[in-house]
This record gives structure tokens, sequence and C-alpha cells, in this order.
């Protein structure tokens, strides 16, 4: 049977407003123990994430103070999906042909594809107890992990 993207999803999401300061996010990050938050317009619908690699990359080499950059000025957009019925090898390819660490997981036949469902990193793949009895899935899963980690 093969792995499918729902199967090692990350559930829960957090999320920040695009208006934010980089200096509640990274608060947030803390207190939440996460690396990464979906950035949301005002309407609720996902726009980009900021992960602690782009307000390193971007954001302190630049020697910027964080009480004056927002999260739409150095997130990482447009958002790449996949639908929950993938397989994990997709997923990996998906990320790796795309050079990303985060990858939002929606619902595509939903009437609202905006509405996250989870996301995958490359943690998620290294947290799969048993990859799943597909040489192909297998092949590619270990090829993201030494990639990313």
């Amino acid at each position: 049977m093969t792995l499918t993207v729902s199967d090692f999803m990350t559930k829960r999401l957090e999320s920040i407003e695009e208006s934010s300061f980089l200096q509640e996010t990274a608060k947030k990050m803390k207190d939440k123990n996460v690396s990464s938050l979906l950035v949301i317009d005002a309407s609720n619908r996902p726009i980009g994430i900021v992960t602690e690699r782009d307000i390193v990359r971007k954001h302190c080499i630049n020697d910027l103070r964080t009480s004056e950059v927002t999260n739409r000025e150095i997130m990482s957009s447009p958002l790449i999906t996949i639908d929950y019925r993938l397989s994990a090898s997709t997923a990996a390819d998906l990320m790796l042909k795309n050079n990303l660490r985060h990858l939002l997981v929606i619902d595509e036949k939903s009437d609202d594809v905006t509405k996250p469902l989870g996301m995958v990193t490359p943690l998620d793949f290294a947290k799969v107890g048993e990859y799943s009895r597909d040489d192909e899935d297998k092949d590619r899963i270990e090829t993201i992990l030494e990639y990313y980690i």
C-alpha cells in the first residue's frame, strides 16, 4: 500500500497576519515551538509562509529592525500545494523540484481550496515509522531525507 500525504502530514498549522512585524512572528514561533507560520491575508486566506530560514536569510543578514519589517516583505510566496491523497513520493518530488522545505496540504476537490489541511516538511518524512512497501516511495523519501536533513 502506498503511503499518502495524509498519512504523515502535520495537521496542526499556526498562522500569522501578513501585516504583523517580524518581532511578533519570531515570538509566536518560539511560543508555539514551530519553525514556520502560514501567512494569511485580511480574509484569512493563506498567501505565503514565513520560516526561521526566511528570517535569517532575508532579515538578519541585512541588519534590519524586527519591529519595522512585516511578514509580507519576507514571506515565501506563492505557496506550493499538494493534495492530501497523493503519494509520499509525489510530495518528495515536488519539494525537490521546487527546492522547498514546506509544502501546504489541501483538498483539491473541496469547494474551498484555500483552506489548508496541513503541512509537509522533511521532518514529517523522518517521523514516518515505516516506509511503504513501494520501492519508488522508499527511494524518493530517502532522497528528500538525504537532501534536507
